[in-house]
């Protein structure tokens, strides 16, 4: 599937990778979920099955969050308070730590909700909303989300069957 180009491909890709994505999470032994032994997001770095959880959850709320700030008429700090777009590393380790304390389980629980909230959010737009203009930058609305979701999502798919592969893991 190529990049979404309105919004019926965007919601599309993003159940469609969600869905794969949640089934791979689901074969995941409770036991290795937490095992640093992943290609991290920063270079040279690793981390666990939660952590890559972690990560996504992070930047479905930061989706949830900017959808918001733009619908009350406000300013959007992309991608985040405090964090510049060469700082995605740092924004990373953040999201490990917002979400360190739950388990695998809850983890996903949080994420489909998330999940869930934005694919709500899109429905209640058209495709010239999410499609018809820029919305940071050169991006419009709906690229910006598919970048942070069903996009991830896929990559998230590839490091999970890489590291199950490396764990002798079926997914």
């Amino acid at each position: 599937m190529g990049v979404p180009q309105t919004k019926s491909e965007l919601l599309l890709a993003i159940d469609k990778n969600h869905n794969k994505l949640s089934g791979y999470l689901a074969s995941i032994p409770p036991e290795s979920a937490s095992d640093e032994s992943m290609e991290g997001h920063a270079k040279g770095s690793v981390m666990s099955v939660c952590n890559l959880v972690a990560y996504l959850l992070g930047w479905n709320k930061l989706v949830i969050k900017w959808i918001t700030l733009d619908a009350a008429g406000k300013p959007v700090d992309f991608p985040e308070t405090g964090y510049k777009w060469n700082q995605l590393g740092l924004l990373a380790q953040k999201f490990y730590r917002d979400y360190s304390d739950l388990d695998l389980c809850s983890l996903r629980s949080q994420l489909q909700d998330a999940k869930n909230e934005i694919v709500e959010s899109i429905k209640k737009r058209s495709d010239d909303d999410l499609y018809g203009k820029a919305w940071y930058g050169k991006w419009t609305m709906g690229r910006m989300i598919s970048f942070n979701t069903s996009s991830p999502y896929a990559n998230a798919c590839g490091r999970l069957r890489k590291w199950a592969k490396e764990n002798n893991l079926k997914l």
